[in-house]
């Protein structure tokens, strides 16, 4: 009976406890860095993408809205000054995003962004689009500002100071949180909300727990209201990155079983054209080099029908498991170069990043460091900061209530 409660114990404090934070901040990285380079990029042509001047007009996508009920600020009114501020918002909310500024609002600023300009003009993208979409909705439930965050260096420091003795104000934090509530009782007041109700409701309770999270932090006279709010966050935390899982797992596992029951899959062929395509050859004299075996292209087409239809049954074993990551993430990073598909290649291996193996990662911190250390030091030769240990960085986390 003692070692049954034990093990109840030991379950219920692993499931309570905030898991895999270094996979959420690549995840976080991976996918703030692939959209806001996608914005970059699509700069000069912004307004024909998603803009007043696209051959899918606002009248088109209102009409489609008012039917499917999906979410985009960009409904709020056609004018083309209202269209560059939510752009411009989208590009800011992306890139502070990706240095991990106050993670909890811009997660969910970096959502708003995103199905704002993706639903404006749905024929607009890929494959990759689909899973930015998701994996938008999917980050604001994560804890994904814990680490390799300028959140968690600004909560190490604070830290630091009330060990000191001295009192530690947050003042960007309440006064963000009173700006975008007044935004949103705008917006609500105004009737402005089309779509269903499942985005609004998500924003008013965002916002509302990020008041919950500020009032028990500087109230509550005992820490057991923090405690819960950090259970319940770390519950939330951890079913977001099984989601996270299960999706990129359903992906690979429907992709390949539709490709076996292609014909060209089945006879080893199906690589071959579209290296000859030329939306998808951005370097043609490299398709024909990669065509010219064609067993070259029988391997390549029957191994990644292998690879993907046995990923999802591989995660029970490490090591298996790692090297098929290691293959798909190569696989997509191929697929970048020769079909000119960087930002589909870019959210499947942001996707892929929940997989990594933790020590990997921590080798992967270690090496930024380093590198940092070298790029900024005057002779090159700077001595490398201790690092701070695993269990240290994981428990350093937001204190604000953005």
């Amino acid at each position: 009976m003692n070692r049954f409660t034990l093990t109840v114990s030991a379950a219920i404090a692993r499931v309570t406890e905030a898991l895999g934070t270094y996979q959420s901040a690549v995840v976080r990285i991976g996918f703030s860095a692939t959209w806001l380079m996608f914005l970059l990029r699509e700069l000069p042509h912004r307004e024909e993408l998603y803009g007043p001047d696209g051959p899918w007009s606002w009248v088109l996508a209102r009409q489609l809205i008012d039917t499917n009920g999906a979410f985009t600020a960009l409904m709020w009114s056609d004018g083309r000054v209202w269209f560059e501020i939510v752009y411009a918002l989208a590009v800011l909310a992306s890139a502070l995003l990706l240095v991990g500024w106050r993670t909890r609002t811009m997660s969910v600023l970096f959502m708003v962004g995103v199905l704002s300009l993706q639903n404006r003009s749905v024929f607009m993208g890929d494959g990759g689009d689909n899973v930015l979409h998701l994996m938008a909705i999917y980050l604001v439930f994560t804890r994904c500002g814990r680490v390799w965050s300028l959140d968690a260096r600004r909560a190490r420091r604070a830290e630091e100071a009330r060990a000191r003795g001295e009192r530690v104000t947050d003042r960007v934090g309440p006064a963000l949180w009173v700006v975008l509530g007044a935004v949103l009782i705008t917006v609500t007041a105004l009737g402005r909300f089309h779509s269903q109700w499942t985005i609004p409701a998500l924003l008013w309770t965002a916002w509302a727990a990020q008041a919950l999270w500020w009032l028990v932090g500087r109230r509550a006279r005992s820490a057991e209201p923090r405690i819960l709010l950090d259970v319940i966050a770390n519950i939330l935390h951890n079913g977001a990155l099984v989601v996270i899982m299960a999706e990129a797992c359903l992906i690979y596992a429907t992709a390949g079983w539709y490709k076996i029951q292609g014909s060209r899959w089945q006879d080893g062929t199906a690589v071959y054209y579209p290296l000859h395509l030329d939306y998808f050859s951005p370097w043609p004299a490299l398709g024909d080099l990669l065509s010219s075996s064609g067993t070259m292209v029988m391997l390549v087409t029957y191994g990644t029908v292998v690879v993907q239809v046995a990923f999802p049954f591989t995660l029970f074993n490490r090591r298996v498991k790692n090297v098929l990551l290691a293959v798909m993430m190569t696989e997509h990073a191929a697929i970048a170069v020769i079909l000119g598909l960087p930002f589909f290649s870019l959210a499947m291996i942001a996707a892929d990043a929940v997989f990594l193996p933790t020590p990997f990662l921590h080798r992967l911190g270690a090496w930024a460091v380093r590198a940092r250390v070298l790029v900024f030091s005057r002779d090159g030769r700077a001595a490398v900061p201790r690092q701070r240990t695993p269990e240290s960085s994981e428990a350093t986390h937001v204190g604000s209530p953005t």
